[in-house]
C-alpha cells in the first residue's frame, strides 16, 4: 500500500471510529434501549446480528437468537440472559409461534426499532472530520 493510500485509509478509519463512538458510548443522549446493548461486546454484536436478521425477514426463535453471535463471545447462559433481559425491558418482543405454541419468536419492539434506525441514520449522515 502506498504511503498516500495508507494515510487516506487511516484518516477514513479514524472518521469511522470517531463517528461510531460519538453515536454510541460517547453519546450522552443515546437511547436507553441502545445503551443496554452497548455495555459489552457480546451485546453489541448481538444487537447488530439480531437487527440484521430482522431486516432480512428471518423468523428468530430463541435458539436462533442465541446462536447469532459465536459461542466464544459469551456462554449459553449469558446469551440467554441477555435475550430474556431485553424482553423484560421491552426492547425485544417474545410471542408464541403460530405453528408450535411452545416455540418463542423474537422481534425488536417499535421502541428498539426506532432507536436503532435513528442511530444508523446518524452514523451515516454525521461523518465528522478528524
Amino acid at each position: 500500500m502506498s504511503e498516500i493510500k495508507k494515510i487516506n485509509s487511516i484518516t477514513n478509519a479514524k472518521k469511522l471510529i470517531r463517528n461510531i463512538l460519538n453515536q454510541t458510548i460517547h453519546n450522552p443522549e443515546s437511547a436507553d434501549s441502545l445503551n443496554f446493548f452497548y455495555t459489552d461486546a457480546y451485546r453489541f454484536y448481538f444487537l447488530m446480528s439480531f437487527m440484521w436478521e430482522h431486516f432480512e425477514g428471518n423468523e428468530i426463535s430463541q435458539e436462533y437468537a442465541i446462536s447469532l453471535v459465536p459461542k466464544k463471545y459469551a456462554s449459553r447462559i449469558k446469551r440467554l440472559q441477555v435475550l430474556k433481559h431485553a424482553v423484560k425491558l421491552n426492547y425485544i418482543s417474545e410471542t408464541p409461534s403460530i405453528i408450535d405454541r411452545r416455540r418463542r419468536i423474537y422481534k425488536p419492539t417499535e421502541l428498539l426499532l426506532n432507536d436503532f434506525l435513528f442511530y444508523t441514520e446518524n452514523v451515516y449522515s454525521k461523518s465528522k472530520p478528524v
